[in-house]
């Protein structure tokens, strides 16, 4: 644990990316476009009644905008800052003196990936205080804002691992890159179609006497990020995916299931293909 911590790979990636103008300029510009996000809405909404002030229960709809901002940001700057860790040393023709360095392949892959997530988890810490226009009108309870950010850097995780992944596995960043974003697509975008699609097909064959049921769509919803994120938020929902799937199994329980086997053997087969052609003794 103490070699992990006092590592200088680590070190060096963090001092990489956070010396950088650049980067606290993104966080200046992030934290811009949110609160002009936030203000321009609660200016739309109070212009949109004819008392002309914002309703108080209007802050959760603000609440769950954000959070799906936030989730978006996570899906699309995650495989941008992750697929290219290993492969942009290997063309740099620096991975192998990293390789003979006293760091074991573990150090190296969860030192690329925590230094490569913790800029995204800066901007979400940094935009916490914006929530604070939630709390001023009401409507959302601290818990809830709790297990949305657990649930934000349990994804990150999640979906940084496979960048980890495909930099260890393809050699070429920019493919690397795109394999990353089409896997993050698919997971995003793909299997809510089909959970769509499957939960259609259950409501056109189904009668009232014997309704019918499709459990794929409950095995593809498990793996999309915004329905989980939507299920917390919207109990309806949850009840009807439990209608026409038959499954009462809890969905976010099954996600953070499937993600974790998803994290689990990610890490395990980029330690292992780091180093593809080094044996033991």
């Amino acid at each position: 644990m103490k070699n992990f911590v006092v590592n200088p790979v680590l070190n060096k990636e963090f001092k990489l990316r956070f010396r950088s103008f650049k980067s606290f300029l993104g966080i200046l510009f992030y934290l811009l476009a949110l609160g002009l996000i936030i203000v321009g809405f609660v200016f739309i909404e109070s212009l949109s009644n004819t008392t002309g002030f914002f309703k108080p229960d209007q802050s959760r709809t603000i609440f769950i905008m954000l959070s799906f901002l936030q989730l978006a940001l996570i899906l699309f700057i995650t495989p941008g800052l992750t697929a290219g860790v290993i492969s942009s040393e290997r063309e740099r023709q620096t991975l192998n003196i990293l390789l003979t360095t006293t760091q074991s392949s573990a150090s190296i892959v969860l030192s690329k990936l925590i230094s490569s997530l913790s800029y995204l988890l800066l901007l979400i810490v940094a935009s916490l205080p914006l929530y604070s226009f939630v709390f001023l009108f009401g409507g959302i309870s601290p818990g809830q804002v709790l297990v949305t950010i657990s649930f934000y850097m349990f994804t990150m995780l999640v979906f940084g691992s496979l960048g980890v992944l495909f930099s260890t596995l393809i050699r070429k960043t920019i493919v690397s890159m795109v394999t990353t974003y089409g896997v993050t697509l698919f997971l995003a975008g793909g299997t809510a179609f089909l959970t769509i699609i499957f939960m259609q097909f259950a409501n056109r064959y189904g009668y009232s006497a014997t309704p019918s049921t499709n459990p794929l769509a409950y095995f593809t919803a498990m793996l999309n990020p915004a329905i989980i994120l939507l299920s917390t938020f919207e109990p309806d929902f949850t009840r009807e995916l439990t209608t026409n799937t038959g499954i009462k199994f809890p969905l976010w329980i099954s996600y953070i299931i499937s993600y974790t086997v998803i994290f689990i053997a990610a890490i395990l087969l980029s330690i292992k293909k780091l180093r593809p052609n080094m044996k033991k003794g």
